[in-house]
């Protein structure tokens, strides 16, 4: 554990360690060519990569669904099968030793550049490292920046642990020499809009499987399928999840294990193109050049990232009494096979439960805090207040769980000033006063100009208060729970809980089919911090409490002015931010106006009935 760092809450057990300390001491060089020796699956050294390849399109599997297309469309089976094998060519990594060496030399100057430190838990690469002998391993980190598989990978190597194969969107195949470096590092590259493409689709599956199959290498990918431009959990894509999963259904492999990572930051290297991209500003398209012109982030500083190892799930035990996998011995293993609900449902709740695990996990920063106050005092505060909240904030979460990277033996003026210091870019102290900042307005700018330019500060800030929010929603929902009931009755708030839930389904993480376990959870963090008292079956607030409930109702006030917005005012926000500008003036909240926030609004809404969805 770093001697200037305080943790607290369970991570406090880790043994955490900067891994750039060694770097900023010794050669990049050495570091890079020195000998690296991984302990591959059950001791035996993987495959080439044109063996894994060969073994895709000659699979049982892959040669029947291209008969079945060959038959349906009339087209000669060669022709498919070029097809397959040149979309095969198209996907699959080249991971090659040399390669991770150099990308590792260059990451070193990287990192050494961008962040103070790199902090791993030794703890949990031990853990991996045990895993990677004995099953097929799933690495399922979070998504937050492009920074995440690259810094996987280099610890990874760092600590003499297999590499793994990436999934990777399409588009970075297309970055003149940083694709190709990235395929020969481990990257496969994967199409988003695979549509009804049947041949992609079992091309894709089957390379997948006979990696988990094959115990090539670790499988990295991300469950949330995309990066958050919000920084809080995505409800999670299961595409992937069930191609990996099947081998172990059909009984080709005894167990996979599933490893969540939970990379946090500081300070996200993207946070100002994050907040564009929410207000409907379209993402710059992945190239080398604009990784070129990006060069100026060097110059910045991100702070510290925490990447956190959590402990692998065995996939064998989360199934039991769950899925019956008899139903794969009634039609042979190399034929598709649709889905059973128990099996839909099982794929489901395991991916929601990496998410629980990878929020679990995650490290907060004092910024966070501080950003979850600001966000309830946009117009500003007083300094001294804001520090005041934030000590009074770090004892809630605190309470509730979280993990905190907390500096050791600073006071607490200090540890707000410094976090005032790097997140320049959002927040400024001046006389004594804490405002976000804002930049100078143009000439002639108009009123909708002038809430976008506000709107890109604020989502920069809620961005960090989004961080935290896995800790506080549940606590928050109660409280929004036992004010809206209007009553002790616990029935009745159970209710108002549940019905919460349902609403904020695509805004918050839950896992299906807990919600009597959630409110239990919350009711009894509430209780024991003092905030409300429990007598037989009715919940109410004490006196002492009043404060910190009304606080987290705070939290969640801006989803729900986003939920209670029209429907067709919704819709229109979609496609324009500056009608959107015009019709939420008079709305205190901001997140209306992000673009994640409205497609979840009509997710729920059409989930919950209340809107329809019709194609045209």
């Amino acid at each position: 554990m770093d001697a200037l760092t305080q943790y607290s809450g369970p991570q406090r057990e880790e043994n955490f360690r900067d891994i750039l300390e060694e770097r900023r001491k010794s050669s990049d060089l050495r570091h890079a060519v020195r000998t690296f020796n991984p302990s591959p699956y059950r001791g035996v050294p993987p495959s080439s990569v044109s063996v894994l390849n060969r073994t895709v399109l000659e699979s049982q599997y892959l040669r029947y669904v291209m008969m079945q297309m060959a038959k349906e469309s009339k087209e000669p089976l060669d022709v498919i099968r070029e097809e397959a094998a040149e979309i095969l060519e198209e996907m699959s990594h080249n991971l090659q030793l040399g390669y991770i060496r150099f990308l590792s030399f260059i990451l070193s100057k990287v990192f050494k550049r961008l962040f103070r430190r790199i902090v791993v838990n030794e703890n949990g690469l031990q853990r991996l490292q045990q895993a990677i002998q004995e099953t097929p391993v799933i690495l399922m980190p979070n998504h937050r920046s492009y920074v995440d598989f690259l810094v996987i990978s280099y610890i990874l190597f760092t600590y003499d642990i297999p590499i793994p194969v990436i999934a990777a969107g399409i588009p970075l195949m297309g970055m003149t020499l940083v694709g190709e470096i990235l395929r020969r590092s481990g990257a496969f590259f994967i199409r988003r809009a695979i549509g009804t493409n049947k041949l992609y689709w079992a091309v894709l599956s089957e390379y997948m499987k006979t990696l988990v199959r094959t115990g090539f290498a670790p499988i990295e990918f991300y469950v949330e399928g995309l990066r958050s431009r919000t920084l809080k959990s995505l409800p999670p894509k299961l595409g992937m999840m069930h191609m990996v999963l099947e081998p172990f259904f059909k009984g080709e492999v005894y167990d996979i294990s599933l490893m969540p990572i939970t990379v946090s930051y500081d300070r996200v290297v993207e946070e100002s193109l994050l907040a564009y991209e929410l207000l409907g500003v379209p993402k710059p398209k992945e190239s080398t050049m604009g990784l070129v012109k990006a060069r100026k982030i060097m110059d910045e500083d991100y702070g510290t990232m925490h990447v956190v190892f959590g402990h692998p799930v065995s996939v064998r035990n989360l199934a039991k009494g769950k899925v019956n996998r008899r139903q794969f011995n009634l039609v042979p293993r190399d034929l598709p096979m649709r889905p059973s609900e128990d099996i839909q449902a099982f794929v489901n709740t395991t991916a929601h439960l990496v998410l629980h695990l990878l929020e679990e996990n995650m490290v907060l920063s004092p910024w966070s805090l501080m950003a979850t106050i600001l966000m309830q005092n946009l117009e500003g505060m007083e300094l001294n207040v804001l520090t005041q909240q934030t000590l009074w904030l770090k004892g809630l979460v605190t309470s509730f769980g979280a993990h905190l990277d907390w500096p050791a033996q600073v006071p607490i003026s200090e540890v707000v000033s410094s976090s005032i210091s790097l997140h320049h870019s959002v927040v400024r102290s001046d006389a004594g006063r804490v405002v976000l900042v804002e930049e100078q307005a143009p000439v002639g700018e108009g009123p909708e100009e002038a809430v976008f330019r506000r709107a890109v500060t604020v989502l920069m800030c809620a961005s960090y208060r989004n961080q935290a929010i896995h800790v506080l929603a549940q606590p928050a929902m109660l409280a929004v729970a036992l004010h809206i009931a209007a009553t002790s009755a616990r029935e009745n708030i159970f209710r108002m809980f549940r019905f919460l839930q349902d609403l904020f389904y695509s805004e918050f993480i839950f896992i299906p089919d807990r919600e009597g376990q959630d409110f239990e959870d919350a009711c009894s963090l509430l209780k024991n911090y003092g905030a409300v008292q429990i007598i037989n079956q009715d919940i109410t607030v004490t006196k002492n409490g009043e404060a910190t409930i009304s606080f987290l109702r705070a939290i969640l006030e801006p989803f729900i002015d986003a939920y209670q917005v029209k429907r067709q005012e919704t819709a229109s926000c979609l496609h324009d931010c500056c009608s959107c500008c015009s019709h939420f003036q008079g709305l205190k909240s901001y997140d209306v106006f992000s673009s994640d926030t409205q497609k979840n609004v009509l997710a729920s809404l059409i989930r919950l009935g209340a809107m329809t969805r019709s194609k045209r």
